[in-house]
């Protein structure tokens, strides 16, 4: 049996010659290809963010367009999240993840050579099943090499590289597209890279015990499941655009979606392997903290993603100013997410950091939802810093008070739950928010223009500011500036429900174990109790 360390050993594993067990140079070196990773998938995000206006413009794309590009990547990853943590279960986790990171390159090199949205939006979800490998298993991984209560030690790399990289990203994606010889298109192929970079990094310094069972992939539930959440997608995305909320698209679709994911509970229910295995939510901590995760999905990412676009349409910013601008968020939560690893990591308390972050986050969005076209940078960053604080003594967190509450076989579903649930918010707020910004932007216009120019077009595409006269261009700006601000208002809701959700949630001492040395001790257990 592996002996439990304390926070204050020199190693996150058990003494020499214990069950496997790996030191604290070991667990750095292993996660500097993880954290590469990371940072390929926080890229290529975040460098597109401040690029999406004018590559949309570029290729005549809708409002909708710009709401599919980053709805379909987080579709992906939504859908195909629970199916990487299965396989990880069968197969080499590193080879998965290494895998995954390929099919990221392939998406990327598609992205850079595209020359119509449809092919843009296809291969975002190409990005976006690469993606769900990366957050899938770098979290499954980190569970498995590093104790609950040594995990806020390390939770400052992985601020910092989130930080380096959503920082970084827009910054690089702004200059990229002001540059004249370099363009757009350079958002996607600069990934790349990188991307090798982590496959070599991983191929070198990951080495984990591989525990093969046999193992069915609900395929059939991955199926429904994306085709239930697809179909309610489109409905939040095209109603009041392309047909009106009370029609027979609406019904046709909703229909569908409800139908599909009724069916995909049965089944789930039935099979051997569920993707979501149904049985987990018993588990009172999983429940809320995916009812949690769900809920910070919607207001982060449905609230957040129109920044960038707020910044470039309503207050004029060029993509690279808008990058700039978005360094307080940023900043905020790097901060948060480090301080509050390291106190959890010190004391083992965890609860008080998901109050805290769940009413700073609603906080945040309360104050952002008062913004308009004539807001000050240094308003503006102080609400951002309230906001980035809020997520990020959140989000990491409700990973953490999870998985440490489940027990060592069960560590990558738990995990791939809340990845899959919050993935799946931000899939829903992006598209539901989406489309209420771009309703409210045509409504905003329509009065603008007394009703006399072409709202739907108006009102439905992405403008370029350079070749509007002034007045209009006013226009433009104020129905941005108060359609973002409705975002916020939408979403804070959310960000309140999360905060009740979190309320409920037991606080549990922190395990001082591995999810390795843990899984080692449940399988001595079970061997036991056989004979």
């Amino acid at each position: 049996m592996s002996a439990a360390v304390t926070p204050e050993a020199g190693t996150a594993g058990a003494p020499e010659g214990a069950a496997p067990a790996m030191t604290r140079r070991q667990i750095l070196q292993a996660m500097s290809g993880l954290m590469a990773g990371m940072f390929v998938a926080i890229l290529a995000s975040t460098v597109v963010s401040n690029a999406l206006p004018r590559i949309i413009a570029d290729l005549n794309g809708t409002q909708s367009s710009y709401t599919w590009v980053v709805t379909a990547e987080l579709l992906a990853m939504t859908a195909t999240v629970p199916i990487w943590g299965k396989l990880s279960d069968l197969y080499d986790k590193k080879l998965l993840i290494q895998l995954s990171l390929s099919m990221f390159v392939v998406g990327s090199l598609v992205a850079g050579f595209s020359h119509s949205v449809g092919l843009l939006i296809v291969s975002r979800v190409v990005q976006g099943i690469g993606a769900g490998g990366l957050t899938a298993l770098a979290q499954v991984v980190m569970a498995a090499i590093i104790p609950p209560r040594e995990l806020g030690r390390y939770s400052g790399i992985f601020g910092a590289v989130f930080a380096v990289g959503t920082v970084a990203g827009p910054l690089i994606g702004g200059v990229l597209v002001d540059t004249s010889w370099l363009g757009w298109r350079w958002c996607f192929f600069i990934g790349v890279p990188f991307a090798l970079l982590a496959i070599v990094l991983l191929q070198l310094t990951l080495k984990l015990p591989t525990v093969r069972r046999e193992v069915k992939i609900d395929y059939l539930g991955a199926v429904l499941i994306m085709s239930g959440v697809s179909a309610l997608l489109l409905w939040v995305t095209l109603a009041g655009n392309r047909f009106d909320w009370a029609s027979w698209q609406t019904a046709a679709l909703v229909t569908a979606g409800v139908v599909l994911l009724l069916a995909a509970v049965l089944v789930e229910s039935k099979v051997q392997e569920p993707i979501i295995p149904l049985d987990i939510f018993r588990n009172r901590t999983v429940a809320l903290t995916t009812v949690a995760s769900l809920l910070v999905g919607v207001a982060m990412f449905g609230g957040t993603v129109f920044l960038s676009q707020y910044f470039q349409i309503s207050l004029g910013k060029t993509p690279t100013a808008a990058g700039l601008m978005s360094l307080p968020m940023i900043l905020g939560l790097m901060i948060s997410t480090t301080v509050a690893g390291q106190i959890i990591s010190a004391r083992g308390k965890w609860k008080g950091f998901l109050i805290a972050g769940g009413i700073i986050m609603t906080a945040g969005m309360g104050l952002l939802s008062t913004i308009s076209a004539d807001s000050s940078f240094g308003l503006l960053s102080v609400y951002m810093v309230v906001l980035g604080v809020g997520v990020g003594m959140l989000m990491q967190n409700l990973v953490l008070a999870a998985q440490n509450d489940v027990p060592a076989s069960e560590l990558g579903a738990a995990t791939s739950v809340l990845s899959f649930f919050r993935s799946l918010g931000g899939a829903i707020g992006t598209s539901a928010l989406g489309a209420v910004l771009s309703h409210r932007v045509a409504s905003e216009m329509a009065k603008g223009f007394g009703g006399a120019a072409d709202n739907g077009g108006a009102g439905h595409g992405v403008p370029d500011l350079s070749k509007l006269p002034e007045p209009a261009r006013e226009i433009v700006e104020h129905a941005y500036g108060v359609a973002t601000a409705d975002v916020f208002l939408i979403g804070a809701p959310f960000a309140f429900l999360a905060l009740i959700a979190v309320l409920f949630i037991k606080e549990k001492p922190l395990k001082t174990q591995s999810g390795m040395e843990r899984l080692a001790q449940e399988n001595a257990a079970a061997v036991e109790s056989t004979h």
